[in-house]
């Protein structure tokens, strides 16, 4: 008795190492595709289309040693260590604010190309910049955090990231300067000494940030995805707008899906997981997927020779599965658009 006792427990703890320990890698799968009008509400606009626009996702965990080990034979699924997903020095709240940054930075782009594109006023306003990584042992260590936004430096309010940019390469090494910051709604002074970057012969406050912009459009337009991080969900965002400021149903009845970070300039950029995402569409039966036909250069292949475009890897993917389901690539928000005016409505 005593003996089944103890194997019971010994059991119970190998199960529970194998199930819950955390290991310091990360499982990419193929995730769901989601609804763009669920989370897209233009004031007055057309949600009553024929078809769907989607936004595809990857699933993203922190793998046990069970879950390591399965990953090993899921085809399509993949292994990443932890610094492969985070950047140098970035913790898991830094590189959380670092998605959600990602992700708003697609939405003003998304709002940006589909109110160009349908003819209709906005204006854009500047806040300042928003901290996404603070260096170790640098000037703003212990100082700030991620998600603050640096609104005045030295008395001089900051709309623009190159306004702190011009304000910090006057400053030279033990320069005092003073900030105020946003936090949480919050107005805080700081006082930072500046001191060379880590990993840098420069001097400055030893942090990373991105511009914080806001576009204000008329119709309104309500996006709601903040659970949803990084980029890649912009070129649906923009076609769903659009979809929804214009008369024309842009779906023709089909279930459209894609993916790829959405530029100012109305380019499709690049984004990682598209095999995944490949899956996940055809699973949630997709006819039409939309992924950036990005440019492989000389120099990134002299990086890593097996490197191939987003549109190429979801051709592959969709060959391997034996898809029915579309590829179609995109350099731009116009190629996508250009595609659509072309397609047939689709027949009941």
């Amino acid at each position: 008795m005593k003996k089944s006792l103890v194997s019971i427990i010994i059991l119970f703890i190998v199960v529970f190492f194998l199930s819950f320990y955390r290991l310091d890698y990360y499982i990419m799968k193929p995730g769901s595709a989601y609804d763009v009008s669920q989370f897209v509400t233009v004031e007055d606009g057309e949600k009553d289309h024929e078809g769907t626009m989607s936004l595809m996702t990857v699933a993203m965990a922190e793998a046990t040693p069970l879950t390591y080990a399965i990953s090993y034979f899921k085809e399509f699924e993949e292994t990443f260590k932890e610094e492969d997903v985070r950047q140098e020095e970035e913790d898991e709240e830094e590189y959380t604010v670092r998605q959600l940054k990602l992700m708003t930075d697609s939405q003003f782009n998304a709002l940006y190309i589909a109110f160009q594109k349908a003819n209709l006023p906005y204006t854009i306003e500047y806040h300042g910049v928003t901290v996404l990584n603070v260096l170790a042992e640098g000037a703003a260590d212990g100082e700030l955090e991620a998600g603050d936004e640096i609104v005045e430096v030295d008395g001089v309010l900051i709309e623009k990231a190159q306004e702190l940019t011009q304000i910090l390469s006057t400053k030279k090494e033990n320069d005092v300067v003073e900030l105020v910051i946003n936090r949480q709604d919050k107005l805080l002074d700081r006082t930072l000494t500046l001191k060379q970057i880590p990993g840098s012969e420069k001097v400055g406050i030893g942090i990373t940030y991105s511009e914080s912009k806001f576009i204000k459009t008329e119709p309104n337009v309500k996006v709601d995805a903040d659970k949803i991080g990084g980029p890649s969900a912009g070129l649906m965002f923009t076609l769903e707008i659009l979809n929804q400021l214009i008369d024309e149903d842009l779906t023709k009845g089909y279930s459209i899906a894609g993916t790829g970070e959405m530029y100012e300039d109305g380019t499709v950029g690049r984004i990682g997981g598209i095999e995944k995402k490949v899956v996940a569409a055809d699973k949630d039966g997709v006819e039409i997927f939309f992924a950036p036909d990005d440019e492989i250069t000389e120099a990134m292949l002299n990086v890593n020779p097996a490197l191939k475009s987003n549109y190429q890897a979801a051709v592959e993917t969709a060959e391997k599965i034996d898809t029915q389901m579309e590829i179609v690539p995109v350099k731009t928000i116009d190629d996508a658009l250009n595609y659509i005016e072309k397609l047939k409505p689709k027949e009941e």
